[in-house]
């Protein structure tokens, strides 16, 4: 600030996590770049970070349970049986277990299914799909995603080592406008 004292900055929470910020600074670039200043871009933030929603499934369940949030023997049974649980993050942050589904296939189809439901004009959208180490997956739901929605782009991103140590490889994550998250 020394340096630039006439340059204005905004902090913000963006109450979004991995390719999530991405996709806030994705579209706040694309309005710089037509002419929008930093005020209508920090407020253009601001109203759209409670409609971003973020949708994900893990394939192993250890990750999760090491965060405490499944039991040892809900990991073990499920690892045993398959199961790959389907999550969102809440406006407060929060990961809330939706649905639980078995096999990988399953949980893609399952992702699609979500953002059917609560995806806001999805042909005028480009959306993010963030995954640890599954690019493949993330080609497949990327074209579930477009034979279904006829979305306007598909980003495909790598989740960092933060999420990832927290989900594990092949974790894989949509994100899109909603309603609200």
């Amino acid at each position: 600030m020394e340096r630039y004292p006439e340059r204005k900055v905004y902090c913000v929470d963006s109450r979004c996590a991995s390719a999530g910020q991405g996709m806030l600074v994705y579209h706040a670039a694309l309005q710089k770049h037509e002419g929008s200043d930093i005020d209508e871009l920090n407020d253009w933030v601001l109203q759209n970070r409670n409609h971003l929603c973020h949708w994900f499934t893990v394939n192993d369940l250890n990750y999760l349970k090491r965060g405490g949030r499944v039991s040892a023997s809900a990991a073990v049974l499920g690892t045993m049986l398959s199961v790959k649980p389907v999550l969102h993050v809440d406006k407060e942050g929060h990961l809330i277990l939706r649905e639980k589904v078995r096999g990988r296939r399953k949980s893609l189809g399952s992702l699609a299914d979500h953002m059917g439901r609560f995806c806001v004009k999805p042909g005028e959208q480009t959306i993010f799909i963030g995954h640890g180490d599954c690019f493949n997956d993330a080609v497949i739901l990327s074209i579930m995603v477009k034979q279904r929605f006829a979305v306007k782009k598909v980003v495909i991103s790598n989740i960092g080592p933060i999420i990832g140590a927290h989900t594990g490889a092949d974790v894989l994550a949509l994100f899109f406008f909603g309603n609200e998250k």
